[in-house]
């Protein structure tokens, strides 16, 4: 019994349309290449040739062929953006805005730490002024206008204080 014909699609795939030929029943691009796609198609076209997105594609098994067809695109695209590196400069680029923004995070929460520093070096000053002011008579107090006890209250104050820089 001889072959039957392969059966003609009524809507022929992006890649076909684009190739100017009828779409087969088994075509390879079909699944991948939509005709409501048709820029997917025309980009990998573009770059690696029709034979070979066929023959890449048939050589992989069909688990794999969708990532296939998305890798081709997304480098095709790389490609003509930047056709001397192409997805490599792409990545390349990526790499060191990773590094400049970790510079930038590295700064930033050393600015964090020092105002950190600097808040409890304050409390702590004022923790100790409160102690000696407390220690004094009243009338010794060098500013009798100012009550350190508007800020923090005494049972908030610990007599006994460490400070907190080495």
């Amino acid at each position: 019994m001889p072959p039957s014909p392969p059966t003609v699609v009524l809507s022929p795939c992006a890649a076909c349309k684009i190739l100017r030929r009828r779409c087969a029943d088994k075509c390879v691009l079909a699944p991948y290449f939509p005709p409501t796609e048709p820029y997917k198609f025309t980009i990998a076209h573009r770059v690696f040739g029709a034979a070979n997105i066929i023959k890449f594609l048939q050589e992989l098994p069909e688990t794999r062929r969708a990532d296939a067809v998305s890798s081709m695109v997304y480098e095709a695209n790389a490609r003509i953006r930047d056709p001397v590196y192409g997805c490599t400069g792409a990545i390349s680029q990526l790499q060191k805005q990773v590094v400049e923004l970790q510079a930038q995070l590295a700064k930033a929460q050393a600015e964090v730490a020092t105002l950190q520093c600097q808040n409890a070096n304050l409390f702590a000053l004022i923790c100790m002024e409160m102690t000696q002011s407390q220690d004094q008579p009243m009338f010794q107090q060098q500013s009798p206008a100012v009550d350190a006890t508007c800020f923090l209250d005494e049972t908030s104050v610990v007599p006994s204080w460490e400070p907190l820089w080495t």
